[in-house]
């Protein structure tokens, strides 16, 4: 049980990065699997999940001191687009941190344009555990 914790953990860390992961299989995986009790993996992969949102967040705090260099890879006008549109909805966008291609640039931006910590880690918080729930519910609908 504590290697298939261990994975979810590092596996959902990863996902939240901007690193290409897939958390929600390994998740199913493991509740179809009955590797642990479900609300233990919730918790693990929502936990982790939102610690790599967490490095996103502190992440875009200093990578704009880094916009000059040639190895830069986020061109001005991607990252001018993005801070706009997280400037027109604010904090409440964060509660798609969740979504596909758009959540972990989300908690980066939040980052870039200095969002406070605490309102960030709740927004993103409830953003991560909700699509959680809504997986083992799935799958536990069809076990």
């Amino acid at each position: 049980m504590i290697i298939s914790l261990a994975g979810l953990f590092l596996l959902s860390f990863l996902a939240a990065t901007l690193l290409p992961a897939q958390s929600e299989l390994v998740l199913a995986g493991l509740i179809t699997a009955e590797a642990a009790p479900v609300w233990l993996l919730i918790c693990v992969a929502s936990v982790a999940n939102t610690l790599g949102s967490a490095v996103n967040w502190l992440l875009g705090r200093g990578v704009t001191s880094f916009s000059d260099r040639p190895w830069y890879p986020v061109k001005p006008e991607k990252l001018a687009k993005a801070c706009g549109w997280y400037q027109r909805y604010g904090k409440w966008s964060l509660l798609l941190s969740w979504a596909p291609f758009i959540g972990d640039p989300l908690t980066l931006v939040a980052g870039i344009l200095k969002e406070p910590f605490l309102p960030f880690l709740v927004l993103v918080s409830i953003a991560k555990t909700g699509r959680y729930l809504i997986v083992a519910a799935v799958m536990l609908e069809f076990l």
